[in-house]
């Protein structure tokens, strides 16, 4: 493929994202308020997973669910549970498939994980608790993964 085809290809690729929304949000402390007559030591699980859906020619809705369920110390009694599911609305047009496939399934979730970080440690300080600061996730990671059939390890 000479230089002129490779530019006039870039040329056609568009990408543009619209919107960045909440789709679905949930705070629960059911121990509540005996979790805060306690010394807490939480201990985190993390499930974090991704999915895109095509909602019309070149618009494509990504989304980030991210769970955080804080138990404190060893025992099974949860602190608290924290959800969001973030969303955005992608324009992309011009990729081969393999391309596409990348964008929405790396890609796009980088994109939208830092929103739903900054929301799960929103709902955790309106619930009282202790900052839970988020490491970033390496969606890169996550989708070779998934190409590989390799199954995924919570992050």
């Amino acid at each position: 493929m000479s230089d002129n085809n490779a530019t006039s290809e870039q040329a056609n690729i568009q990408f543009a994202l619209q919107r960045i929304y909440v789709k679905d949000i949930s705070f629960e402390a059911p121990n509540s308020p005996a979790i805060f007559q306690q010394q807490f030591k939480p201990r985190v699980k993390l499930d974090v997973d991704n999915g895109h859906k095509l909602i019309s020619e070149g618009l494509y809705e990504v989304s980030v669910r991210v769970t955080a369920h804080v138990y404190n110390g060893d025992e099974e009694s949860t602190a608290f549970l924290a959800e969001v599911q973030q969303a955005g609305l992608f324009a992309i047009s011009g990729l081969s498939d393999a391309q596409l496939d990348h964008t929405l399934g790396a890609f796009c979730p980088n994109v939208l994980f830092p929103y739903a970080r900054e929301c799960i440690d929103n709902l955790v300080g309106r619930g009282t608790f202790p900052a839970l600061m988020l490491s970033p996730v390496n969606f890169d990671a996550i989708y070779a993964q998934k190409q590989q059939g390799t199954p995924q390890a919570d992050a």
